[in-house]
């Protein structure tokens, strides 16, 4: 699994170009079932993959935190939001509060989150390989892609399964 993922940001540079088209087709007229094949795709993937096993998400990238997992992480940890805020979290070039640093403080040694049971949502729901309306989040699964070996594996069963003319 490591020597996959340190291959990935280079899989993902290789076939951006073929992914990139693949999606714009996808977004202009995309399946009517295919919220139900990625699904599939995504369960599948996920019935064969242990994110303990990579936490490359949680080690590469930050997660946005909403105003509502500010407040329940803060509450988990018996804190004011603010206090939370000033210690954990930063306001990015997009107005966005997310981790000061990474990888992500949260991780532990073993690949465990330490707050699993309160995390961000965009933690919760990543890769976002299961999204309704997935054709709509195109540009941030190109991102994915780089950064998760089953997001990777997810879009390029997708191309073998879905056909686009």
């Amino acid at each position: 699994m490591e020597e996959f993922i340190q291959q990935l940001p280079q899989l993902a540079k290789d076939s951006h170009k073929e992914n990139a088209a693949y999606f714009k087709k996808l977004k202009r007229k995309p399946p009517k079932d295919l919220d139900y094949q990625m699904q599939e795709l995504h369960d599948k993937e996920f019935a064969q993959t242990d994110c303990l096993t990579c936490a490359n998400c949680c080690k590469t990238t930050g997660p946005l935190f909403t105003a509502k997992d500010i407040t329940r992480i803060a509450k988990h940890f018996k804190m004011k939001d603010a206090q939370f805020i000033d210690t954990y979290l930063r306001v990015d070039e997009d107005n966005d509060h997310v981790l000061r640093e990474l990888p992500c403080t949260f991780l532990g040694a073993d690949n465990y989150c330490m707050i699993y049971d309160v995390r961000p949502k965009a933690c919760a729901e990543f890769p976002h390989t299961d999204r309704r309306k997935f054709q709509q989040i195109a540009n941030l699964t190109l991102k994915n892609v780089a950064i998760c070996p089953a997001a990777y594996n997810i879009v390029e069963k997708m191309k073998e399964r879905i056909k686009l003319r």
